[in-house]
């Protein structure tokens, strides 16, 4: 029998995260997949800025864990052909095995990594027991369930998982390559969908190392011949679906495999169970449209990690109050009804043929036009502003009068 404090089932995101979080703290941990290099899944392909990248900040990983990632800097706003806005980006585009390569290498002891799979587990107010695939057996005050869709573990100790929303969206991801040009003239991209009855919400395009990543997100169901065509004749049917895309991207090809992924939404039920938790999407799933999904995951786990974990292990028992604690946590509820709210509310935005959905894509379009117009007069105001300090810093100078002349014609030329 090996003994631990945490045992955490999955080595994904949520599981080789808070598997570097309790080494960091010095907790002994144990995270137990069946990978040790975890393959190719298409899932996370961008980790976004603002409130994502704070919540990532929180597990402390993230300063290091970036720098495998791509930073684009600044994202072109696109809708029926035109360039509404040239924002500044905080994205980060990183493939989601070479993101797991980067977080599990920041696992330290006493944190460990065993290659095996979880094959039986029993629950307990004091000591759980995990059986693995190669004979092993763990004693772990706590179980975390990182196991993503997973469902057989969680079935085996009476808890369930409903859907709410059967194929909710499709994910499809390529590689998209200019053609007859070295590069877009964009560092990354996000297009909106020009018709509602095409149900797509949005192309995003960004880039991955020297690849310019595409990820196009779809309202349909698993079987609509419109994937197929998107397999067989993806450039054509691309067109199709967004003709006014080739404005802002030129000609383009799509090169490489062709990933489909649907998403349901899914909540968990009988989840409140002595010495154990689900994190992630092992406890709910959301759709990938939103981009909500990671949130989830840096929201669960580093509330989990940071402050319930080290009041837990304080104490003996992992009773229910302990384990209750954290799935009443409130940055996890509000976090969870956000994430759930917006998938709900950006599928109807993008294709629900309601007035008051049109009205709410018009309001975007304009809100998105008028940042774009604030921003260009902005730096267009700045520029000027400029220009006369220059002038009169110029004038004050005789001996150079000529030279400052000829410096802020070119200037205004250029400007």
């Amino acid at each position: 029998m090996r003994y631990t404090d945490i045992a955490i089932i999955g080595g994904g995101l949520a599981g080789s995260t808070a598997a570097a979080m309790l080494g960091r703290a010095g907790i002994a941990s144990v995270v137990i997949d069946p990978h040790a290099v975890y393959p190719f899944d298409f899932r996370v392909e961008k980790l976004s800025g603002g409130v994502q990248l704070e919540r990532f900040e929180k597990t402390g990983l993230a300063d290091s864990v970036l720098r495998s990632a791509t930073h684009d800097g600044e994202n072109w706003i696109a809708r029926f052909g035109y360039l509404l806005d040239k924002a500044p980006s905080e994205q980060f585009g990183i493939m989601y095995d070479v993101l797991i390569a980067a977080i599990r290498a920041e696992i330290r002891k006493p944190a460990e990594f065993v290659c095996a799979k979880a094959v039986e587990i029993a629950l307990s107010t004091e000591r759980q027991k995990l059986t693995l695939s190669d004979g092993q057996e763990i004693s772990a005050r706590l179980i975390v369930l990182a196991n993503g869709l997973n469902v057989g573990l969680r079935r085996m100790i009476g808890i369930e998982r409903q859907v709410i929303s059967a194929c909710h969206s499709i994910s499809i991801g390529f590689d998209l390559v200019p053609v007859g040009r070295p590069a877009f003239p964009f560092p990354a991209m996000t297009y909106f969908s020009e018709r509602p009855s095409d149900r797509i919400p949005y192309l995003t395009l960004f880039p991955v190392g020297s690849r310019m990543r595409a990820n196009l997100f779809a309202y349909r169901e698993a079987d609509d011949p419109w994937l197929r065509e998107m397999r067989r004749k993806p450039v054509e049917t691309l067109n199709a679906a967004l003709p006014r895309l080739k404005r802002i991207t030129g000609e383009f090809d799509v090169a490489g495999d062709i990933k489909i992924r649907p998403a349901d939404l899914t909540v968990s039920t009988g989840y409140r169970q002595p010495g154990v938790v689900l994190v992630g999407d092992a406890f709910a799933a959301t759709c990938p449209v939103t981009g909500t999904g990671t949130d989830k995951v840096f929201t669960d786990v580093a509330q989990l990690c940071n402050v319930h974990i080290p009041a837990w292990l304080a104490s003996e028992g992992m009773g229910l109050t302990k384990i209750a604690a954290f799935y009443d946590d409130p940055a996890k509820l509000e976090c969870d009804a956000w994430s759930t709210a917006k998938a709900f509310n950006f599928r109807s935005v993008s294709i629900d043929p309601g007035l008051y959905w049109q009205a709410q894509r018009w309001a975007r379009f304009l809100a998105y036009l008028g940042d774009g117009t604030l921003r260009r007069l902005n730096k267009a105001f700045s520029g000027g502003t400029r220009l006369r300090t220059h002038s009169s810093s110029s004038s004050s100078s005789s001996s150079s009068s000529s030279s400052s002349s000829s410096s802020l014609s070119s200037s205004s030329s250029s400007s």
